[in-house]
């Protein structure tokens, strides 16, 4: 089941890290009252659900080596390791296990992606295991409670939600428009094999 990475894989996860910093660009946007977010949390979603758990993490990693690294390339033009000691640290480390958690589901059982799967995915990791580790660390650097630290947190959630909306939409666009994309051989579940006998 295991293969080693080629260059196909190395241009997609070079696609998907150029598309993470994109939509980075524009910085932060108000939304839903004017509370602000950025869409590079969609970029990481996408990545996940696309390229699978481990080349997800890979893209997102890439862009956070090349921050590290001094680039400017998360929302706002921020970058450097002091990006790493500041509240949102978190966040932007979750992005990997995000990642992971987005493609396990999505692709749960070698099974071609569903919408009511990938929703659950684009939740449970582009918004849940990204929290789980941007709010303890949020709350370390800011000497907050950490209850306290959540609940200030919630107020991004509406924004998140509406990026795992759209992720959703974009994914299963894709699996009917361009299955190829994803670079997978998906078993059918076993009610459909009949159906499948001739594809």
């Amino acid at each position: 089941m295991t293969r080693t990475l080629d260059a196909t894989d190395l241009a997609r996860v070079a696609v998907f890290a150029a598309l993470i910093v994109v939509l980075g660009l524009p910085g932060s946007f108000p939304v839903f009252g004017g509370v602000p977010i950025t869409a590079q949390t969609l970029g990481v979603m996408l990545a996940g659900a696309v390229l699978g758990p481990w080349l997800g993490a890979l893209s997102v990693t890439v862009v956070l080596a090349l921050t590290a690294a001094g680039l400017p390339l998360l929302a706002g033009g921020r970058g450097g390791l002091g990006v790493f000691f500041g509240p949102s640290a978190g966040y932007a480390l979750g992005w990997i296990l995000g990642a992971i958690v987005v493609g396990l589901v999505v692709h749960a059982g070698g099974r071609r992606p569903v919408v009511w799967r990938t929703a659950l995915a684009m939740i449970a990791g582009g918004v849940g295991a990204i929290y789980a580790i941007g709010i303890p660390v949020q709350s370390a650097v800011t000497r907050l409670p950490l209850g306290e630290t959540a609940l200030t947190s919630l107020v991004f959630v509406p924004g998140d939600l509406l990026k795992a909306a759209l992720a959703t939409a974009v994914v299963a666009a894709l699996v009917r428009a361009y299955p190829r994309g994803f670079r997978r051989a998906w078993t059918r579940p076993a009610a459909a094999a009949p159906a499948a006998a001739t594809a």
